[in-house]
């Protein structure tokens, strides 16, 4: 039986390996990448993935997001696996010289967008009463003490984990599977796909609510 795998969220190193760790199990998936609309940043057409069917997801609409739950649903039949990735570009500016626009589009895309995404995948996997949501994000300080600040990336991923650990906390009512996982290692992508994917074929109910830990020192927690 061939498993629906449905991958969500920026591209970026992380989300490229996992990208990489899937082709390696299915024949095809499904996959939305949050567009970088942030000022400087240069136009990039993703690479094609044989495998991959690529679906247009605008994350600040949850009109988009319901399209998307649905167009996934149809290109792979059913989603057995939602993998959620929060993996945000970075901002390095002082706060005065923030760029409101860029403010906004963070917040729409890379905060908001996630729970208009997370309601729709939820209400299908209510509705099968079965399915995995996998909610990954990177959990380590990505600035150095002399660099400029990235206030705006730290504080989409400080809401994604925040929804994660919400969502964790209910998991127990659901009748899905709600698991996390996050790294303090970065630079490990590829060892924290692998990690991902081995956890997730090894699931069972009593992993519901439970969040993953991957780094130097503690990589089966």
């Amino acid at each position: 039986m061939n498993r629906g795998i449905f991958i969500a969220g920026n591209e970026s190193a992380l989300s490229r390996a996992i990208e990489t760790e899937t082709v390696r199990r299915v024949d095809k998936y499904a996959a939305a990448l949050i567009p970088n609309r942030l000022s400087g940043a240069s136009k990039h057409t993703p690479p094609e993935i044989p495998q991959r069917f690529l679906l247009d997801w605008n994350p600040s609409s949850p009109i988009s997001a319901r399209t998307l739950a649905i167009a996934a649903e149809n290109r792979l039949e059913r989603i057995d696996e939602a993998i959620l990735i929060c993996s945000p570009p970075s901002i390095r500016s002082s706060a005065s010289d923030l760029s409101l626009s860029d403010v906004e589009i963070m917040i729409n895309d890379n905060i908001k967008g996630w729970f208009f995404l997370v309601k729709e995948i939820a209400a299908i996997f209510t509705m099968r009463k079965r399915g995995t949501l996998a909610l990954v994000y990177p959990d380590n300080n990505r600035s150095g003490k002399d660099d400029a600040a990235d206030v705006l990336g730290p504080s989409s991923i400080a809401s994604f984990r925040a929804l994660t650990h919400g969502l964790l906390t209910a998991a127990g009512n659901d009748q899905y599977i709600t698991v996390g996982f996050s790294t303090s290692d970065a630079g490990n992508e590829t060892s924290f796909a692998s990690f991902i994917f081995k956890s997730l074929e090894e699931i069972t109910r009593k992993s519901n609510g439970k969040l993953h830990k991957f780094g130097k020192f503690n990589f089966f927690k």
